[in-house]
């Protein structure tokens, strides 16, 4: 391993950071746009669909993209290691943002949405991986590492909602999603001519394993497509489905590791059932914090004054607000915890859990008052979406970056990228959930906004209570990890 040194870090966590850094410019610019191009009308050259089977594809896709980090991670794990698989899951994103750049068929953008799908599957969970092996002594060094990666995350999110958005709503749709092609080619390329600094790293097993879980995979996506394609399942049957799905896949993953593996020791055991408390966690706050691109962009969209002077403000531009206050605020909460850390007052995994959710609960009581605002037909001003995107961006920080880190921690290593992959299938429900909630919110509906926005309030808020309370036991079972 390369041991060259850049502020104090591996220079390799570098190239992981700009790597990533595109491809979240990628994700999220064309992610930002993705629910309005569904949902707008044709006459704005867009699909024109119901909200309620907008919703369904956008939840489809964002969560097509996390539970695709499951085979992702096995495929790292068995077949490819995890330089080549962020590699080649780069170039399938590439391929999937250029045919979402081709105007016309709505089965060639669809085509373009399962590409991108599967190649950030195959990315995802094993540039996080290789993170975690910059830092084989662990501690706070990691999470500092993991910090500063995370602020590669938000950067790219950042430049790509605020690019991407305003090519896709004021110049064209298409060229958006072009843009978004063009950022993968950059961080391929910087991967490809740096990643001499991770020698060493991800690279591919010595013994292959079996093909089989990939033939299944392999068959089940082909078969997916198959129905969708001619009709015989909707999108929003699908959606329903996959719900079921999801949590059944992950209830058996987390059976057979932490049940019918003899090979596992107890405490290993128990870490992975700490696991299995912190995916609910997440999947129900990636549930609330998700609906930056459904209800609230839908909110932004048609109940926010968004007109400064002669110009209108992009709505997609809104979900940017969170990416800049992690920008913002990323060092002070760091460097709070370094202080409390000092002082013993630290708080565990699970409590910092349970913040994130109230966090997120919080948000949402202010969409509640916001929502009461526009119930005669009035807009309401951007204080009400600034405001709870800031929550929710203080919750993500008490959560995202110490969920992923702990995730590296507590994973045996023999599953390590495929719990990693795991983590991220908890996003995948969360954004699920997101999408279909989101068929809520049509122009019938807006009476039922304050009541659908304090149902996600009282939920998370109720949650992250129940995390805090249930601290202790659940740091016990983390076996000393901390």
């Amino acid at each position: 391993m390369n041991q060259k040194t850049l502020f104090g870090h591996p220079r390799g966590l570098f190239v992981l950071f700009f790597t990533e850094m595109w491809e979240r410019f990628s994700y999220y610019g064309m992610r930002a746009i993705l629910f309005l191009y569904l949902i707008r009308s044709t006459q704005d050259g867009a699909l024109g669909l119901p909200e309620e089977e907008g919703g369904a594809i956008y939840g489809l896709y964002t969560s097509s993209v996390y539970l695709l980090t499951l085979p992702g991670g096995w495929i790292a794990d068995n077949i490819l290691g995890q330089k080549k698989a962020i590699w080649w899951g780069g170039i399938i994103i590439m391929i999937g943002h250029i045919l979402l750049a081709f105007p016309g068929s709505p089965m060639l953008f669809f085509l373009g949405l399962a590409t991108v799908a599967i190649g950030t599957g195959l990315l995802k969970p094993n540039i996080s991986s290789i993170v975690g092996e910059l830092y084989p002594e662990g501690g706070a060094k990691r999470d500092a590492g993991f910090s500063i990666f995370y602020m590669g995350i938000n950067l790219g999110a950042f430049l790509g909602m605020f690019i991407v958005g305003y090519l896709g709503e004021k110049v064209g749709w298409h060229y958006g999603f072009g843009a978004a092609a063009f950022a993968m080619f950059f961080g391929l390329v910087l991967f490809k001519t740096q990643g001499h600094y991770l020698a060493g790293l991800g690279e591919a097993p010595s013994k292959k394993g079996s093909f089989t879980f990939l033939y299944v995979v392999l068959g089940l996506l082909v078969l997916v497509f198959a129905l969708v394609t001619s009709g015989a399942l909707n999108a929003s049957k699908l959606a329903e489905s996959m719900q079921y799905i999801i949590i059944g896949i992950t209830l058996l993953y987390f059976f057979y590791i932490g049940v019918l593996d003899s090979s596992l020791s107890i405490v290993e055991k128990k870490r992975v059932a700490v696991l299995f408390i912190f995916f609910i966690g997440a999947a129900l706050f990636w549930s609330g914090f998700e609906q930056a691109g459904t209800s609230l962009t839908i909110f932004a969209d048609r109940h926010t004054d968004r007109l400064f002077g002669e110009w209108m403000l992009p709505a997609s531009w809104f979900q940017n607000a969170n990416s800049f206050f992690i920008l913002l605020c990323s060092a002070p909460v760091g460097a709070l915890w370094v202080f409390l850390n000092r002082h013993n007052l630290n708080p565990s995994t699970p409590v910092k859990f349970g913040l994130g959710l109230l966090q997120m609960g919080l948000g949402f009581l202010i969409m509640y008052f916001a929502a009461q605002t526009v119930l005669d037909g009035s807009l309401a001003g951007v204080g009400w979406l600034t405001f709870t995107y800031l929550f929710h961006t203080l919750g993500e920080l008490c959560l995202s970056p110490v969920g992923l880190s702990t995730y590296t921690k507590l994973a045996p290593k023999k599953y390590y990228s495929q719990l990693m992959g795991l983590w991220f299938v908890a996003a995948s429900l969360g954004n699920l959930i997101a999408g279909r909630f989101a068929g809520n919110f049509n122009a019938e509906n807006v009476q039922q906004m304050p009541d659908l926005f304090l149902r996600v309030c009282l939920f998370g808020a109720g949650l992250g209570i129940i995390f805090i309370l249930f601290s202790k036991p659940i740091r016990r079972w983390m076996g000393g990890v901390e």
